[in-house]
């Protein structure tokens, strides 16, 4: 963010404005626009209190333009997720760049506004009691004890209305941390590595994000998860109409009648030479990992190519 003291005020003696100042008129400029995107239980004023909370405390994203900073909390507006509360979503620096990042709280949030999904998410920490079984009978449970350290599995949990089983996934750390090395495109700079508390954020957002896909879906929350995962990329985002638009890349369609997520995720051809591009097995199942939105027999012949690459 630039001063605005110019040439004439320093000949006059005129002190530079407060950066926290000049975002806080900004944020008075910004609240009508704001007010026509909110939904109905949030208000513009709270909104502009929230990131100029998010502004004041953070140093870096006083660097950033005044026109990422707008464009990100026009997209938590829109969410309708709240930046910095409760864990429903960040505003994050990328050098002189913000972006908005939805936190696993803001996903639940927006899966329990439909009413016909509940989702759920943990951290398991050394001296937890935690056992899970995946198949046909999948149960997760979780006893936390003298919790201390770091934690050494997330898991996230999802039961559509009426269904009989609930979806089930857990990540060891050690998965999540390979996932963010293949996935991440900003290097030291993504939100997960300034903090354990962040990164436990991250780790818990990404098992989220599995079960996420066999749950029906909103229309926010599909936009909630596009941005999610361009945000991870490093790329920036639009909310256009109902739909959010990762620069040219077309959004995810959407089942009318059921609002579940459709084709949400990289074509086959894609997965298939990240599998061929892959230098390790462990690699290659977290590849497999991200193609629960294929149909089955897609995912079966990646399966089988994994099979074949690392069979020696």
């Amino acid at each position: 963010m630039t001063n605005s003291t110019t040439l004439a005020d320093i000949r006059d003696g005129k002190k530079a404005q407060n950066p926290v100042v000049q975002f806080s008129a900004f944020m008075d400029k910004l609240k009508p626009q704001m007010g026509l995107a909110l939904p109905k239980h949030l208000n513009a004023d709270r909104m502009a209190r929230l990131a100029l909370t998010a502004f004041s405390s953070t140093p870096a994203l006083q660097k950033c333009s005044m026109q990422t900073i707008a464009a990100s909390i026009m997209t938590a507006a829109q969410l309708g997720l709240e930046p910095g509360i409760g864990g429903q979503g960040y505003l994050i620096p990328y050098g002189g760049t913000c972006t908005f990042v939805p936190g696993w709280k803001g996903l639940v949030d927006l899966v329990a506004r439909s009413g016909r999904a509940t989702v759920w998410t943990g951290a398991v920490f050394a001296g937890d009691e935690f056992d899970y079984q995946l198949g046909d009978a999948p149960y997760c449970r979780h006893k936390p004890g003298d919790s201390e350290g770091d934690f050494t599995h997330v898991y996230a949990i999802g039961r559509v209305k009426d269904a009989q089983m609930p979806v089930i996934e857990v990540w060891t750390r050690a998965k999540v941390e390979k996932h963010l090395e293949q996935f991440n495109k900003v290097g030291t700079r993504h939100y997960s590595k300034a903090s354990e508390s962040n990164f436990e954020m991250y780790a818990r957002k990404v098992a989220l994000l599995q079960v996420l896909k066999y749950m029906p879906s909103s229309i926010e929350l599909q936009n909630a998860i596009a941005v999610s995962n361009a945000s991870e990329e490093g790329r920036g985002t639009i909310i256009d109409g109902d739909f959010v638009t990762v620069h040219d890349d077309p959004p995810a369609s959407v089942d009318k009648e059921t609002g579940e997520i459709r084709d949400a995720g990289p074509s086959y051809a894609a997965l298939a030479d990240q599998v061929n591009k892959a230098t390790s097995r462990d690699t290659a199942d977290l590849v497999l990992d991200t193609a629960r939105h294929l149909p089955a027999d897609q995912q079966d012949e990646l399966a089988a190519l994994i099979e074949r690459k690392f069979a020696a």
